[in-house]
């Protein structure tokens, strides 16, 4: 079996590099709609048997297919002007998420640091912000009372989203969890996605946007068509930033691919220094 095995220094970086693998050989299921040989990708997006639309299958982000082609050097995704997982607010119109002054200071602090601190390059959860914005495909598995998100990054994440009508549970209720508690509903063909219960001071994106335990994330996913996902994600933290923004996000449907098993090792956690002689048995 494969495994992508990435160490502690290199794990913020290589997302800029490495290809998308398969651990599957490439098949193309039955049901998906060709034209002239190929995936239709402009096709009608199809329907669960409960009528809403079906999400489901493997998807990895990509640009905006209405914007223009992106300026020499900026990066891939979001709406061609650089993707959101370096930078939560290049959505924005100034490319510039609404700080708080000490969340910005902090961003900068971090950025200056060559994010040095960022859980992904430790091996940690990194989060909804880059898991949703990472070049690495996600995996939704989506039946009428829950629905699956499977990222290959970070370890293999699964997020749980609960469609059986239950509420967010009441802050003193709950531990808090790196990616939350996450309950949708539907509005028309828009599967609304609601979190909260964060863990607090996370990293929204690579140059350290912070997250905070009193923010609420909202998810809009909408598949206007067989081939593209588009993802609307609002973050509401009034400790870190001084209004709700959004940030836009776009996936091409992969039908031939399947996700990488993906194992990442902390070479440098002082946990694993020690003189193993006097453990051993």
């Amino acid at each position: 079996m494969k495994k992508i095995v990435i160490t502690a220094a290199a794990v913020v970086f290589v997302a800029a590099s490495v290809p998308v693998l398969a651990q599957w050989p490439k098949f193309v299921p039955q049901g998906v709609p060709m034209k002239n040989g190929k995936v239709d990708a402009d096709a009608p997006a199809p329907k669960a048997a409960d009528g809403h639309p079906d999400l489901s299958g493997v998807w990895e982000i990509t640009r905006d297919p209405n914007a223009p082609p992106p300026a020499q050097g900026r990066g891939r995704g979001g709406q061609g002007g650089g993707s959101p997982f370096g930078n939560i607010g290049n959505s924005m119109p100034d490319r510039k998420a609404p700080y708080q002054p000490w969340a910005e200071e902090l961003m900068k602090k971090r950025k200056a640091d060559n994010s040095k601190d960022n859980p992904d390059a430790h091996c940690m959860p990194m989060g909804i912000g880059q898991l949703n914005a990472h070049i690495y495909p996600r995996k939704i598995i989506q039946t009428p009372k829950e629905l699956l998100l499977i990222y290959e990054a970070s370890g293999t994440t699964v997020r749980e989203v609960f469609l059986d009508g239950r509420p967010l549970p009441k802050k003193d209720d709950v531990d808090p969890w790196y990616n939350g508690y996450s309950v949708g509903h539907w509005e028309g063909d828009t599967l609304v996605v609601e979190t909260t219960g964060l863990m607090d001071d996370q990293w929204l994106d690579v140059q350290g946007s912070p997250l905070t335990s009193a923010a609420k994330i909202t998810e809009r996913f909408r598949r206007p068509k067989f081939g593209l996902l588009e993802l609307d994600e609002t973050i509401d933290d009034p400790k870190a930033y001084t209004m709700p923004f959004t940030a836009k996000m776009f996936y091409r449907f992969s039908p031939d691919t399947q996700l990488l098993e993906f194992v990442c090792i902390d070479k440098d956690a002082q946990h694993y220094i020690g003189d193993a002689s006097k453990t051993a048995k």
